[in-house]
């Protein structure tokens, strides 16, 4: 039976000790395997207080990187990509003290950021991308931990979209400390054809992010979750499903996930009606 998780987000920003106590035996006693941690500033949770919680409660962790304003590994000074990649490197950290064995994110721009790119700018970018993701990785890999990047919708960045976009970039990166994190909602924007982007995200798929087109819960949308989950697992992709969607109750990640109206009839619903659905298809 596949693992499946929900991510923090969907109640609380940033997380703290306090949110993760409350939330976390609510995550447990509902059924769900994982439960993810975002590092919005490094400090905000406490990553060995919080895995003695999840193991005392028996769930998984998974780990995601926030690229706010001033994180940028491309197209920038040298000073600010240096302490993007520190911070890149202590959310590493965290993620191995906690246990997860992944950090997932967008790790190459601050979300929000776009700016026009040519064929031969866009090269230029992807190799400086590679250039500066190549410590982090390393890292990563003596930490025991996998650096999944995920692709964005147009919205949110002008550099990696698709798969395609993703894998040509990773391709310089070594493949087992590093691979895509794939976003359903994302995906669902930008991809002509969702099951086959998976399709040839095979061998890289690191991380699976899942909610409704409107990052409501999954099943209350027009998503072919069958096909999505069978090509998952011809992909060979056996890791955790992650519901990830958002609280507008805060009103920064509102903005920065466009979330203007509630979602569901709660953000509990989110999270319960989506597991439900998703733990019917998986059984």
């Amino acid at each position: 039976m596949r693992a499946l998780g929900v991510n923090t987000w969907v109640w609380t920003s940033p997380l703290t000790d306090a949110g993760l106590e409350r939330i976390a035996p609510r995550v447990a006693e509902w059924g769900f395997d994982v439960i993810e941690l975002p590092v919005e500033q490094v400090g905000d949770w406490d990553p060995r207080r919080a895995r003695a919680l999840l193991d005392g409660l028996g769930l998984g962790a998974t780990v995601v990187l926030v690229m706010g304003p001033g994180r940028e590994l491309v197209a920038t000074d040298p000073a600010t990509r240096s302490a993007t990649q520190d911070y890149l490197k202590r959310v590493v950290d965290a993620a191995a003290t906690v246990g997860s064995p992944v950090v997932a994110g967008p790790a190459y721009a601050s979300v929000g950021r776009t700016w026009r790119l040519s064929p031969d700018e866009r090269r230029r970018t992807g190799a400086e991308l590679v250039e500066g993701l190549a410590p982090v990785v390393g890292h990563a890999s003596a930490a025991g931990v996998c650096v999944a990047v995920e692709p964005l919708n147009r919205y949110e960045t002008s550099l990696i979209n698709t798969v395609d976009q993703g894998m040509a970039v990773l391709a310089d990166l070594p493949a087992e400390h590093c691979g895509l994190a794939l976003d359903v909602y994302h995906m669902n924007i930008e991809e002509q054809d969702v099951a086959a982007a998976i399709g040839r995200a095979a061998g890289r798929i690191k991380h699976v992010q899942v909610c409704a087109n409107d990052r409501g819960a999954p099943g209350a949308d027009h998503l072919d979750w069958r096909g999505i989950l069978a090509s998952l697992d011809a992909a060979g992709y056996d890791g955790p499903l992650v519901i990830e969607s958002f609280t507008a109750d805060n009103a920064s990640i509102a903005t920065a996930a466009s979330v203007w109206r509630p979602l569901a009839a709660s953000q509990d619903a989110i999270a319960v009606d989506g597991l439900a659905h998703l733990r019917s298809l998986t059984s």
